[in-house]
């Protein structure tokens, strides 16, 4: 049984990053003939990844909090493993595989299931709601102004993420939501306010993170292009809404690029527009391949519970 599933999660490994490769080559021909004048600023590249995988690490560190709340217990490398290789399930075509490998993932390390898929669910929930209420909060008019009716999505999915992470705080119903799962009662319970509070200003820092990090993208392509912080984290984490939610484009690829132009056009044109877009899919590309490489090369033996 072991090997068995050894062997579907290099299958399914090896298909995943074959999708992602498609995609970087893809990407990467498109932002080459683009007829603007690149000055690429190696430093400026670097600390876009660089910080890109940081905000990586905040995020694990948050789901590893979060299963603390339940009393459940991951070392650092296990978590690592788990959180960066089943992220890569995005670009398989629908939305559940990413969700639905941590949770197996984390099972088999010896978290228990209801705890493994609570807080999958969770997180998403709560970035989903954070990345929502940011672009509200730093781009709503752009992207009303792009797409309108978008300001009423964004406050629909503030208030379905806000209302989902209270219901699962509140005991009567995660108890019944575990008993329909056929987990008897008593055998698990709500996480705590302080984990989902920190998962809450994880998700916060996250999304700031990458609109930093689109801002650094922007300076290292184009250095003659004004991206302001504001509007960075807006398209960032509105276009990274979009492909998500968009249920048939396995990664948001496409989804995700046509709003980046879209948001980026007013204080870029869309030339610059396009081009950060394109760079912008070829950097999450590196930085997510990078990131779960290293574990898909090595062995599973280190995913284990933490002392």
């Amino acid at each position: 049984m072991r090997s068995a599933w050894r062997a579907a999660q290099w299958l399914l490994g090896l298909a995943v990053i074959g999708l992602a490769v498609r995609a970087l080559v893809r990407n990467w021909d498109q932002l080459r003939a683009q007829p603007l004048a690149l000055e690429p600023r190696p430093a400026y590249l670097v600390a876009s990844a660089l910080l890109v995988w940081a905000m990586y690490a905040v995020l694990i560190a948050a789901w590893r909090a979060m299963l603390a709340g339940w009393g459940q217990r991951l070392d650092p490398a296990a978590a690592a493993r788990i959180w960066t290789v089943s992220s890569l399930g995005k670009y398989l075509p629908g939305k559940i595989w990413s969700m639905a490998g941590m949770a197996l993932m984390a099972q088999r390390a010896g978290v228990a299931p209801w705890a493994a898929t609570g807080s999958a669910v969770i997180l998403q929930a709560i970035s989903i709601g954070t990345g929502a209420a940011l672009v509200g909060l730093t781009g709503a008019v752009g992207l009303e102004t792009a797409h309108p009716g978008a300001r009423a999505a964004l406050a629909l999915l503030v208030a379905a993420s806000a209302v989902g992470v209270g219901l699962v705080l509140w005991p009567p119903f995660t108890g019944r939501l575990l008993r329909l799962a056929g987990i008897a009662p008593g055998a698990a319970r709500p996480p705590t306010t302080a984990s989902v509070v920190l998962g809450l200003g994880a998700n916060v820092v996250a999304w700031v993170g990458y609109g930093v990090s689109l801002v650094w993208l922007a300076r290292g392509l184009l250095p003659d292009a004004h991206l302001t912080l504001p509007s960075a984290v807006a398209a960032y984490a509105a276009s990274y809404l979009a492909g998500f939610l968009a249920l048939l484009a396995p990664g948001g690829i496409g989804v995700r690029e046509a709003l980046l132009i879209l948001l980026l056009r007013a204080p870029l044109g869309l030339g610059a527009a396009t081009v950060l877009a394109l760079a912008s899919r070829v950097l999450l590309t590196i930085t997510e391949l990078g990131a779960a490489a290293p574990f898909l090369l090595s062995s599973d033996r280190s995913t284990r519970v933490a002392d």
